[in-house]
C-alpha cells in the first residue's frame, strides 16, 4: 500500500494527491512539493527489529520511500554503502570516534544513485517515457544508468566544464548529452531543462527539489543507514558536502522520519560544507538570510568542485532550517583544502574521492582549527563521489608517475627526484 498522505508545496502550500501524478505546483512559483507521510500506517508494518532480514539495499526502508508500489521500483543495488570506523584518520585528526560514509560504492560511483533510483521508478509509475535533467555530472550519469534499466529516454544538459569521466558513463549508457556554455552566474542547464520540460512534456529530473520533488527522498535513507549502522545510535556531527542543499535536506529527513516514528530522540549537528568559489548557501547561513530569500552567488563558480557549483541552493529553504533545527552550521573551503582531504582519505584509508566527494571531510579539518567539533564526539563524514568521476582535475592534481628505464640506476634516480625516497 501507499504510505504517501500527500504532497504540499513548500511555498503555497497547494495540496496534491499522488494519485494526480505531481511533479511541479501547477501555480508555477517555484515551491517545493514536500511528501508527508502517513506515520501511524507505518508503524504498523515496519518493525526495526526485522530490517536485517530485509535487502541490502536502499529498498529495505521500503515504507518510507514514495513509490507506491514494489513493482515501479528500478534498482540497480544502490544503497547500503559502508559506514567505515576511520581509524588512522582520526588519529591524524585527534578524533576518538570518525566515520566516513562511502557513497563511491553506489552503482555509478555516487549517492545520486540514490536519488535516481526513486525518480526513475516514480517516472515509471506516473507513465513517462521521456527524462530530461541539468548537472554537473553525477546525477545525469545516474539517471541515465537507471533510465537504461527502465527502458526510458534520458535528456541531460550538463556544464562545458563537466569532467569527461562523467560524460562517458552518460554517453555509454545511451542518454543524448549536451554541453551547454556557463557565461554568466545563472545556471544554463537548469535554463534548459525548463525551456524543455515547458514545450515537449517530458520529466524533469534534476537532483533538486522545486523540480523534482522524489529525488529527495532517496538521500534521506543514508541518515538511516548511518543510524541503523551505528546500533541505533545518532552521531553528534554529520559533514555534508552542499551544493543545491538537497542532499543536506535529504538527510535531514530522514532523521526526521526516525525522530517522528520515536527510533531515535535526538539530531546530529548537520554541517552544510561548501567552497569558497561557490558558497550561497554557507553565505545565507552566516549571514542569516531569510530562508526563502537566499541570494544566489553572483558569478559562474570557481572551484575544483565541480559537482557543488549550484550558484543557487533550490534547496536552501529546507537546508537552512534543517542547520537551525539541529544546530548545525555551515563551513567554506578552499580547493587546496579540498585536496589535502582527497589526499588523506586515499592515502590513510583507501577511498578515492572526488573533488566534491571529498569536501566533507575538507569541512570537518576547517571545524577542527575553528574548534567546532570536539574531539571524543562521534562524527560522521559522507564521502559522497568517487574519484574517476574526474580525472582531468586528479591527473592535474595528482601528476604522474615517472617513465624510467628498467634498471635499477633509473629506479634510483626516479625514487629520488620523483618521490624523495633514496634506495
Amino acid at each position: 500500500m501507499p504510505f504517501v498522505k500527500y504532497l504540499k508545496c513548500s511555498r503555497c502550500g497547494r495540496i496534491y494527491r499522488l494519485e494526480e501524478k505531481p511533479v511541479m505546483c501547477k501555480t508555477g512559483d517555484l515551491g517545493r512539493l514536500d511528501i508527508v507521510y502517513d506515520y501511524e500506517a507505518i508503524k504498523e508494518v515496519f518493525d526495526p527489529g526485522k530490517l536485517s532480514g530485509r535487502e541490502t539495499t536502499m529498498w529495505r526502508y521500503y515504507e518510507l520511500l514514495p513509490v507506491s508500489d514494489r513493482k515501479y521500483i528500478v534498482s540497480l543495488g544502490e544503497g547500503w554503502t559502508p559506514l567505515i570506523k576511520a581509524k588512522r584518520l582520526a588519529e591524524k585528526l585527534g578524533l576518538r570516534n570518525l566515520y566516513l560514509k562511502d557513497e563511491t560504492r553506489n552503482p555509478t560511483g555516487s549517492f545520486k544513485d540514490r536519488c535516481m533510483s526513486v525518480s526513475v521508478s516514480m517516472a515509471l509509475e506516473f507513465g513517462y517515457k521521456r527524462l530530461v535533467t541539468a548537472s554537473s555530472g553525477n546525477a545525469a550519469a545516474a539517471l541515465a544508468a537507471y533510465g537504461a534499466r527502465a527502458g526510458l529516454e534520458v535528456y541531460a544538459f550538463v556544464p562545458d566544464f563537466a569532467g569527461y569521466g562523467k560524460i562517458a558513463q552518460l554517453l555509454f549508457y545511451g542518454a543524448k548529452v549536451f554541453r551547454v556554455k556557463w557565461s554568466e552566474a545563472e545556471d544554463p542547464t537548469v535554463k534548459m531543462m525548463r525551456l524543455v520540460v515547458e514545450k515537449y512534456g517530458f520529466y524533469p529530473s534534476p537532483s533538486f527539489g522545486p523540480f523534482n520533488p522524489y529525488q529527495i527522498e532517496g538521500p534521506k535513507t543514508i541518515a538511516f543507514e548511518i543510524t541503523e549502522q551505528l546500533g541505533w545510535r545518532v552521531p553528534d556531527q554529520v559533514f555534508v558536502p552542499t551544493g543545491a542543499a538537497s542532499l543536506l535536506t535529504g538527510v535531514y529527513n530522514g532523521f526526521r522520519d526516525f525522530n517522528i516514528l520515536g527510533y531515535i530522540d535526538r539530531y546530529p549537528r548537520l554541517v552544510a560544507v561548501q567552497p569558497t568559489g561557490n558558497m550561497p548557501f554557507v553565505r545565507a547561513w552566516l549571514e542569516k538570510q531569510d530562508p526563502d530569500k537566499i541570494r544566489p552567488w553572483e558569478k559562474p563558480p570557481e572551484t575544483i568542485a565541480t559537482g557543488l557549483e549550484d550558484t543557487y541552493p533550490w534547496d536552501g529553504d529546507a537546508g537552512l532550517r534543517a542547520l537551525y533545527t539541529t544546530n548545525g552550521y555551515g563551513v567554506a573551503v578552499t580547493d587546496d583544502e579540498i585536496l589535502e582531504a582527497m589526499r588523506l582519505l586515499a592515502s590513510l584509508e583507501g577511498i578515492f574521492a572526488e573533488p566534491s566527494g571529498a569536501a566533507g571531510l575538507a569541512g570537518l579539518m576547517r571545524a577542527l582549527r575553528e574548534g567546532s567539533v570536539d574531539r571524543d564526539e562521534t562524527v560522521v563524514v559522507l564521502v559522497t563521489g568517487h574519484g574517476l568521476k574526474d580525472p582531468d582535475i586528479v591527473k592535474k592534481t595528482a601528476g604522474d608517475a615517472p617513465v624510467i628505464e628498467p634498471s635499477l640506476e633509473d629506479l634510483r634516480k626516479a625514487m629520488r627526484e620523483k618521490y624523495g625516497v633514496e634506495l
